[in-house]
């Protein structure tokens, strides 16, 4: 599956930005899906995640009740709807599949496919 992030770009603190991840290649439906970031000089770290059905979701502890990520399987689309940014939110932001329709998927190495990563800068 080939995957293309796109939505970023420069917010003040406090602002809003959704993040979209346009799927294509393979059934999107079959794919587990997750946003991570990477700061500069940092590692890449998990944001959130959502199985197939998006039943089950998943968030780092500071971007939980600012974040939400979603899907939509007809559109072969992911999305994370980020709110009330922070300085500490600028990053790269990639998303990520892997096959599999449920689960608890929170490393790098979990995920077989990535998308270019699309910049978020939060200016204060």
């Amino acid at each position: 599956v080939q995957l293309q992030a796109s939505g970023g770009g420069l917010v003040q603190v406090g602002g809003s930005l959704r993040l979209s991840c346009a799927a294509s290649g393979r059934p999107f439906s079959s794919y587990f899906m997750g946003w991570f970031r990477q700061a500069p000089g940092k590692e890449r770290e998990f944001v959130a995640s959502t199985s197939v059905s998006s039943g089950s979701t998943a968030y780092l502890d500071s971007v939980k009740g600012r974040f939400t990520i979603s899907r939509d399987n007809v559109k072969n689309t992911v999305y994370l709807q980020m709110n009330s940014l922070k300085p500490e939110d600028t990053a790269v932001y990639y998303c990520a599949a892997r096959q599999g329709y449920s689960g608890t998927y929170y490393y790098t190495s979990d995920y077989d496919y990535w998308g270019q990563g699309t910049l978020v800068t939060v200016s204060s």
